[in-house]
């Protein structure tokens, strides 16, 4: 009887030294990593709440959360905050309802789809400061851009050469945004279309259901937690967008979003305390998004080990 108890105590310890011995090589990634980001958002967490000016270094203390009221109440931070809303509502809508049609025709046996399927990729794969510079200078030039040179070649030498970027400021943006994210939405809905029971869509189609009775009632209720995953990653990157607005308008004509009212914050006015504050609202709103997009992820994990 007593050695029973010995024996289970040593497998315990056993079973225990194994598990560290597994955990051990990993250690040194989640060191790195807890160093890497934790860290830093730590060290802006405490800034957040002090009152630092570069300008100002004598009047240096704790601030509570007077930072937070004036990112909350300041009238720029409160159109920079309007502005990240518009541009990523706008980006990740009419991103999803492009992929979605490109996703679809993707989804058909043609002779070069890989080829198609590779080149719908690479405006994903552009350096973002690249791409925003090839929309400012290729595209929207108003001198020597290809959309005022298209308008010209089509209704001759006196064609309109409208400002692209002066006349239409945050549309200029969303165009852009949406050129480089609608890949990244067709590749997530793609997958999706392509793990659809094609079973039971033979059988509606032999049951004389149109395609878009199809569409309706099958692909797009499957699609609909793949549709949410896509909105939900799409949101958390734009959200945090910096390249397009400093690159394609540099904050101007009233498209200043959330992170370039940071970066204004800190380079211009030296204010640590209040730009880490709007950093900090910026990082909670990515987390609350990043919350429903785990949550679409383990649901449809959930659906494939049924």
């Amino acid at each position: 009887m007593t050695a029973e108890p010995a024996v289970a105590q040593s497998n315990s310890a056993l079973v225990k030294a194994g598990g560290w011995a597994r955990r051990a090589p990993l250690m040194p990634a989640l060191i790195f990593m807890i160093i890497v980001t934790q860290i830093p958002f730590l060290a802006t967490l405490v800034i957040s709440f002090m009152n630092w000016n570069a300008y100002y270094p004598d009047d240096r203390g704790f601030a509570g959360v007077d930072n937070f009221k004036t990112v909350l109440t300041d009238v720029n931070a409160r159109q920079a905050i309007l502005v990240t809303i518009a541009l990523t509502v706008g980006v990740v809508l009419v991103s999803l309802v492009i992929g979605l049609a490109i996703a679809l025709l993707l989804d058909r046996k043609f002779r070069g789809r890989s080829v198609a399927r590779t080149l719908m990729i690479t405006p994903f794969l552009i350096v973002p400061v690249a791409a925003a510079l090839l929309w400012k200078h290729a595209l929207y030039n108003a001198q020597y851009g290809l959309f005022n040179g298209v308008l010209k070649f089509v209704l001759g030498d006196n064609a309109p050469q409208p400002d692209w970027i002066s006349n239409h400021p945050l549309i200029a943006i969303i165009v852009s945004l949406v050129w480089q994210w609608t890949p990244f939405m067709m590749l997530i809905l793609l997958a999706g279309l392509q793990s659809r029971p094609m079973d039971v869509v033979e059988a509606a189609k032999i049951d004389g259901a149109s395609n878009w009775q199809i569409f309706t009632n099958m692909t797009l209720p499957h699609l609909r937690q793949y549709i949410e995953l896509a909105g939900l990653l799409g949101a958390i990157y734009i959200v945090q967008n910096f390249d397009a607005v400093f690159t394609i308008t540099s904050g101007g004509l009233g498209t200043a979003n959330l992170p370039y009212y940071i970066y204004q914050t800190f380079y211009s006015a030296h204010d640590y305390g209040t730009a880490s504050a709007a950093g900090v609202v910026v990082v909670l709103g990515s987390i609350i998004i990043a919350t429903f997009a785990l949550r679409t992820v383990l649901s449809l994990f959930r659906e494939e080990t049924r």
